[in-house]
């Protein structure tokens, strides 16, 4: 028999192609789709961010419901609120959340008015409020920066009040409702007590913002 004679117009397939195209049915190991990778990838990103923002939450920053109108206008009840705690050292002005302590039910928001050492007086004929012998400017914080006396038949403070070690001196923004250091049942507060600072208004979205020192 002759041998068939190869037609030149046929040639072999380029081996590149050949491999490209040869598939082996009994592979029993998946080939996962660029779709499918994206996916697995953009979960893992999303998992790692969960986990961050638990661990920031959980040792860096809480978040703090405000219950009551002691700090209005700047602060309203159920304005929730970031708190941060990490390393933190009270400064005069700032707008802390104090735990619950002997004479308070439930933890609160107040500002920081003096810290220890310090000695607080408060005048409430002029309506003003001194450290240290100096009158402080609380214009941006409360209405025309005066000081009423709390409308309560609770026992308060007489001044001028010296702030001891460990202590910090708090008043709430609506002074005449607030419940705060001027009070004998509240008084200094130890600062073992401070939760953190209040940082920023999260919630509602209409009062998103910094808190003002």
């Amino acid at each position: 028999m002759q041998e068939e004679e190869k037609n030149p117009l046929v040639q072999a397939a380029p081996k590149s192609e050949l491999q490209q195209n040869d598939s082996d049915p009994n592979d029993p190991s998946p080939h996962p789709s660029a779709f499918t990778v994206s996916c697995f990838e953009w979960v893992d990103s999303l998992v790692m961010a969960l986990v961050a923002v638990v661990i920031l939450f959980t040792f860096l920053f809480r978040v703090v419901t405000v219950d009551g109108t002691s700090m209005l206008p700047n602060l309203e009840s159920g304005d929730r609120i970031v708190v941060s705690s990490y390393f933190y050292q009270p400064e005069q002005g700032d707008v802390v959340v104090l735990k619950r302590t002997i004479g308070l039910t439930k933890p609160i928001v107040k500002r920081v008015i003096a810290l220890p050492g310090q000695t607080v007086d408060i005048d409430y004929i002029t309506g003003t409020v001194s450290v240290d012998g100096k009158e402080l400017d609380e214009s941006t914080y409360i209405e025309n920066g005066i000081t009423h006396e709390p409308m309560t038949s609770e026992s308060l403070l007489q001044f001028p009040q010296t702030v001891p070690a460990g202590h910090i001196f708090v008043l709430g923004d609506n002074r005449e409702v607030s419940e705060d250091s001027r009070f004998e049942a509240v008084g200094m507060v130890d600062e073992r007590y401070i939760l953190g600072k209040a940082e920023l208004v999260l919630f509602p979205i209409s009062r998103f913002g910094r808190i003002g020192s």
